[in-house]
């Protein structure tokens, strides 16, 4: 469980496979921010997380949803990569947006990444657009120069840049567990 403070009504809990649909529906919602930024190609607006990847995830607790009155409203999927867990994906529907619930699930992926003895929580986002590198700033992340790209980084980058993402426009970002 999250210590920052819930609006009344909502709650993060592990994901169960009764959420699927909310949260496919959640990434849908979210994926419609994008519309109009030229960040991602058009067939990525109405592109989700594979139902099977959220099932996989849910067994080895790497999904977690915010829930509002129980109905899973937005999710963080995480997975282990080398010494840190890895941020594969966090959407809120924008129904649900600015109150605080994105920086909810963040504190939940740090807390957890530390109860996993892992070193840091990473991420692959856009540097530029406010609900990506700048919100991850004010939770803490920096952005890690290019030198210093484990390999598995550069294989999430490759996969990027072959489902047509601007890489250039792209960062990966750090930031070590024990902080909170």
């Amino acid at each position: 469980m999250s210590t920052r403070r819930l609006p009344d009504g909502y709650t993060i809990t592990p994901a169960a496979p009764e959420d699927v649909a909310d949260l496919v529906f959640a990434d849908l919602a979210a994926s419609k921010l994008f519309a109009g930024t030229g960040y991602l190609p058009d067939e990525a607006l109405t592109d989700h997380v594979p139902v099977e990847t959220l099932e996989a995830a849910m067994a080895p607790g790497h999904l977690t949803a915010v829930r509002c009155k129980g109905d899973a409203v937005g999710f963080a999927l995480t997975s282990v990569r080398g010494n840190s867990l890895y941020l594969d994906q966090i959407s809120v529907d924008p129904a649900h947006g600015r109150k605080g619930l994105g920086a909810a699930l963040m504190e939940h992926v740090i807390r957890d990444a530390g109860r996993r003895g892992l070193k840091s929580v990473t991420l692959s986002t856009f540097r530029d657009l406010a609900w990506n590198g700048p919100f991850y700033r004010t939770q803490g992340f920096r952005e890690l120069p290019r030198r210093q790209f484990e390999d598995w980084m550069l294989q999430i980058e490759a996969s990027q840049a072959a489902n047509g993402l601007d890489v250039s426009k792209r960062c990966f970002m750090v930031r070590r567990t024990g902080w909170l």
